[in-house]
């Protein structure tokens, strides 16, 4: 029996048009009433992750950074678990991103920083609702930092080559396309799997009573934390090769057809 469901939010429960359709709202509602855990599990910031909670009635703590940090709802919400990049590394990261001219989101204590008031910022933000501070790294007290994200909306195989660089080079670190034009860093334990894991354990759930489901190659990490892992029909090739089923694409309502088929309820 299904007792907590793990979900990816962008591309699997969340439209490309960043509205929710009507039967995924449904379903998650479906799940609570039964008791079933539903939790969000996303790359995004904690920041930009709470009102998506809150318009989906989901109340159980939220998945953030990959899988960095653990963080309670609420205005004084407690953090159950969260992993860092060292500053030393986030130091080099950013020398490496001017040098090359490179868009960085600087994510530290749930603030996004950026040097430049660019175009990829704007995009990136405005489809997202998420405030950011302009200023110059140099000048910033490097701590906490959740995560570094480096973006090229035009080029997907430039991110591909920062991706196998950044591996080759800090292969300590945990380093993934979440999208093709997204090259997300964080430290080796900021992964979805590992969230999954400390919550599972957290709430005393066997790996065959979780359900986990996403679309990006960052969520073959979350899928290798349940004991039932669901790719969507719009995934990745990569993640579908890691799911035990591949589900319809989220224009077809792929999350809704797999929580029918194993959480047993009729939605």
């Amino acid at each position: 029996m299904i007792k907590m469901v793990a979900t990816d939010i962008d591309g699997t429960i969340l439209g490309y048009d960043f509205v929710f359709r009507p039967a995924v709202k449904k379903c998650i509602k479906d799940l609570c009433e039964h008791g079933i855990k539903v939790v969000l599990v996303t790359g995004r910031m904690h920041y930009a992750t709470t009102n998506i909670a809150e318009e989906l009635g989901i109340t159980t703590p939220l998945v953030s950074y990959q899988g960095g940090l653990i963080k309670e709802q609420g205005e004084n919400g407690k953090v159950l678990y969260e992993k860092t990049l060292s500053p030393e590394r986030a130091r080099e990261i950013i020398k490496w991103a001017k040098e090359n001219n490179i868009h960085m989101n600087l994510y530290m204590d749930d603030v996004l920083y950026v040097e430049n008031d660019n175009i990829a910022i704007r995009r990136y933000t405005g489809e997202r609702y998420i405030p950011y501070e302009v200023c110059n790294f140099d000048d910033l007290e490097i701590k906490n930092v959740n995560k570094m994200l480096a973006i090229d909306f035009d080029d997907a195989q430039k991110v591909t080559g920062w991706v196998n660089y950044l591996r080759d080079k800090m292969p300590e670190l945990y380093i993934v396309k979440s999208t093709p034009y997204f090259c997300e860093i964080t430290n080796n334990e900021a992964k979805k799997s590992c969230a999954v894991e400390f919550l599972r354990n957290l709430w005393g759930f066997k790996p065959e009573e979780v359900m986990t489901i996403g679309d990006q190659d960052n969520d073959i990490e979350l899928l290798k934390a349940g004991g039932i892992s669901v790719a969507m029909g719009n995934g990745t090739p990569g993640l579908k090769e890691c799911a035990d089923f591949v589900t319809e694409t989220i224009e077809n309502d792929g999350f809704v057809k797999a929580v029918e088929k194993f959480c047993k309820i009729k939605v």
